[in-house]
């Protein structure tokens, strides 16, 4: 079994408690022992962080590209003569893709991290597709939302059908996306939908996300789909509920004249939210449940420091105080550290 050096190092700690405990003779640790090959190498990290980056750079290139107004309007030259191969031309692309992906999944399924960045073409591509669709049925309404809600459908397809999470990401994405902009064309581009402002929208929407995920736990967890669905919909409700917490259900005009003990009680429901997911994690030994509480806990508890403190404390007492309780922070992390190392290590 090829394994890397820090693999190597947790089996290894496993079978010595095995054989302490009695659970295994030293013949068979050494056996066991003896199937491991360590590489040399983490290559597989290496490919997956090498097409981050090259994903990365291609999102930073098409930012470029769109921030240059005169290389857009260059490259919509060549096909000033045709609006349809604006939109056929990439649409056209992004259909390559993915069927060179598809293909690839069926035929060379150990190339994961080159099939997912092939995949993630056909969704820039598909992007530019729609982008001048858009472009080509603007009448000045102003309604863009079909457009995003047309991105949530071919990349929701394709994703569950290729079973790709990071296409299911650009679906969960364009589904927020589509949210926010249908509910502020209904409501004329104001303040409120139904009463609510765009934090407590998507705390909604985050909370109804993770509703489905759950229940849908068993079918997204057989297209390994779950993790990342989670993930976006507790970073949807965490990130609406820090919003939520500054600026309350108050519009940007009357914001300003709210004192902070009137925002202190969507401070406090910012807490709770991150209480409860603390406690169901501690109940299911739910690692990202945890990380996300603890984070979350944690920027509320600063977020409340510089707002009540900032502008009635001096500067050097605050940043002292702030690099106090981050050091304090960081000795606890420390010794919950090298508690669990002396642990393994007298087992």
């Amino acid at each position: 079994m090829n394994v890397t050096r820090k693999e190597q190092r947790i089996i290894q700690r496993a079978l010595n408690a095995w054989q302490a405990s009695g659970e295994l003779t030293p013949s068979d640790s050494q056996r066991l022992a003896q199937t491991m090959r360590v590489s040399p190498f983490d290559w597989r990290r290496l490919s997956r962080y090498a097409f981050w980056t090259a994903l990365a750079c291609v999102l930073i290139s098409l930012g470029s590209l769109f921030a240059d107004s005169e290389l857009v309007a260059w490259l919509l030259s060549l096909f000033s003569h045709s609006a349809l191969m604006r939109i056929l031309l990439p649409a056209l692309l992004a259909v390559a893709c993915y069927g060179w992906g598809f293909r690839r999944q069926r035929r060379e399924t150990q190339w994961h991290y080159s099939t997912e960045a092939i995949l993630f073409l056909g969704v820039v591509f598909t992007a530019v597709a729609i982008w001048q669709l858009g472009e080509r049925l603007d009448n000045g309404s102003g309604h863009i939302a079909p457009l995003f809600l047309a991105g949530c459908v071919i990349y929701g397809a394709i994703g569950y059908i290729a079973r790709s999470g990071l296409v299911w990401l650009f679906f969960l994405l364009a589904l927020g996306n589509w949210f926010g902009a249908e509910t502020g064309y209904v409501s004329g581009w104001g303040a409120y939908w139904l009463g609510m402002n765009y934090p407590i929208r998507f705390v909604l929407f985050g909370g109804a996300l993770l509703a489905l995920c759950y229940g849908a736990q068993s079918l997204l967890r057989q297209r390994q789909l779950f993790t990342v669905s989670k993930a976006m919909g507790l970073t949807y409700l965490f990130i609406a509920l820090w919003i939520m917490s500054i600026f309350g259900n108050y519009d940007a005009d009357s914001w300003y004249q709210v004192s902070q003990a009137r925002l202190l009680p969507w401070g406090l429901l910012f807490a709770v939210a991150a209480g409860v997911c603390i406690f169901i994690s501690l109940k299911t030994d739910d690692g990202m449940l945890r990380g996300f509480g603890l984070t979350f806990l944690a920027i509320n508890l600063y977020t409340r420091f510089f707002e009540f403190f900032w502008n009635g404390m001096h500067k050097v007492l605050f940043f002292l105080i702030l690099a106090v309780s981050l050091a304090v922070i960081g000795r606890y992390a420390e010794r919950i550290w090298h508690a669990g190392e002396g642990q393994v290590e007298k087992k």
